[in-house]
């Protein structure tokens, strides 16, 4: 039997928990079918990905990946340039791989979130109307029809792991589906504007800069009442607002 020291749990909210026992990561999640999309699409992503150690409903393993985090939420990343371009070079690979079988969330559903989100935020006294108002304008511009690609979905800056100056892996990929690329390159520099020529250089500077800040808006718009919701605190602290009032200056 394999012993550890310690147990950490890395995780916790109201759909689903996450706990590290040395080197393997147990994953127990209220949906089902959020797991099977996470498997699924690790077996077909184009990047490295942790090894399934074994499944269990509702357990999943995953072994741990080398190196570390790329950044943190509203902390300064200490990865080197090299890093970030190499990251930028492994989301390219992703976007361009073959679709995942199930389909992009459409646009209507998206800008019906987006509506019912700001009108929580107003309705709750979160963020200021006016601030609320310039990101919902900004947010609406990245709604625009164009070919889905293979996106992550949800690649918070801390699931991107790199060893070095080489992309470890990349963890988290319940969300994963087509998509709008640009939506996974503001999600990674959501609070990282600095290192956004540096992924791009790995990238390509095709990306559209105004379609990628556009994407941030709607991320942090969505995202708040969730935090909010789970237990994350007071939401006047959260890097999403710091990065919506920002917008809106």
């Amino acid at each position: 039997m394999h012993i550890v020291d310690r147990v950490e749990v890395v995780l916790a909210n109201n759909d689903r928990v996450t706990v590290r026992a040395g080197d393997v990561y147990l994953k127990i999640d209220a949906d089902q079918g959020r797991t099977d999309a996470e498997v699924e699409a690790m077996a077909l992503a184009p990047v490295p990905t942790p090894t399934v150690l074994w499944r269990n409903p509702p357990a999943l393993a995953l072994a741990a990946l080398p190196g570390v985090a790329i950044g943190r939420l509203g902390e300064p990343s200490t990865a080197s340039p090299a890093a970030w371009v190499a990251v930028g070079a492994a989301l390219r690979s992703l976007h361009d791989a073959p679709l995942p079988p199930w389909p992009a969330t459409g646009l209507d559903e998206l800008a019906a979130r987006l509506d019912r989100e700001c009108r929580w935020l107003l309705a709750n006294d979160v963020v200021p109307v006016g601030v609320v108002e310039a990101n919902h304008r900004l947010a609406e511009s990245a709604l625009r029809s164009r070919p889905p690609a293979f996106v992550h979905g949800d690649l918070h800056v801390e699931h991107v792991f790199v060893d070095g100056d080489e992309v470890s892996g990349i963890i988290d990929w319940s969300e994963a589906s087509q998509g709008d690329p640009l939506a996974d390159l503001a999600a990674l520099t959501l609070t990282h504007d600095r290192h956004l020529d540096d992924l791009l250089d790995g990238y390509g500077h095709d990306a559209d800069r105004d379609v990628i800040r556009a994407w941030r808006s709607y991320r942090c718009l969505t995202v708040i009442r969730w935090l909010s919701e789970n237990g994350y605190g007071d939401p006047a602290s959260y890097p999403e607002v710091a990065v919506l009032r920002a917008n809106a200056a």
